[in-house]
């Protein structure tokens, strides 16, 4: 019997828009701190730009971008658990007025205040999630994405950091102006 609960409670996981809830594009994983470092750099974060990290985990995205960049950051993430770790973490660290989390679903978020879009899903998430880069991001806007290329789009940038022997491979795009109709 146990056998046939294991599909089930990895459908139940993987597949929860089928039940009209939001649906999870990628398992957490957390980026080392190197690269969350390397990634913000790679993006050429300047201070006051406005940085989206969809999928925001444990908020060391945003909060690296906030303490070490003095950027305004806002981390959007569908685990009500990896919210309340984030906010916490935030508000020990005294940067509420520079870091936002943000508990949605990342295919339904307003990405027009970002200079800078952060992601960490798989290839075919991004995917999903390309039609609303395109809606959104203002001409100079740059998505980096962390070892998961945006298919059909040439980065404009592509750095390597290795940490634990593992090669970590980030992808700049720069958004251009939007096609002309």
């Amino acid at each position: 019997m146990r056998f046939l609960q294991l599909p089930v409670l990895f459908l139940a996981a993987w597949a929860p828009a089928a039940w009209g809830q939001a649906e999870h594009l990628a398992p957490f994983v957390p980026s080392p701190q190197l690269v969350v470092e390397k990634m913000l750099q790679a993006a050429d974060l300047k201070p006051h730009e406005v940085l989206y990290d969809l999928g925001s985990g444990d908020g060391r995205v945003v909060i690296t971008a906030a303490q070490k960049f003095r950027a305004k950051a806002v981390g959007v993430e569908l685990s009500q658990d990896l919210c309340q770790r984030a906010l916490r973490e935030v508000k020990l660290l005294g940067l509420q007025d520079r870091v936002e989390i943000i508990n949605a679903d990342l295919l339904t978020v307003d990405l027009s205040p970002a200079d800078v879009v952060i992601l960490y899903l798989l290839t075919s998430s991004n995917d999903r999630l390309k039609p609303n880069l395109q809606k959104y991001l203002k001409p100079g806007a740059r998505v980096v994405s962390h070892d998961f290329k945006i298919r059909g789009w040439k980065p404009a940038r592509i750095a390597e950091v290795e940490v634990a022997n593992r090669v970590h491979t980030i992808y700049v795009y720069e958004m251009g102006p939007a096609p002309k109709k």
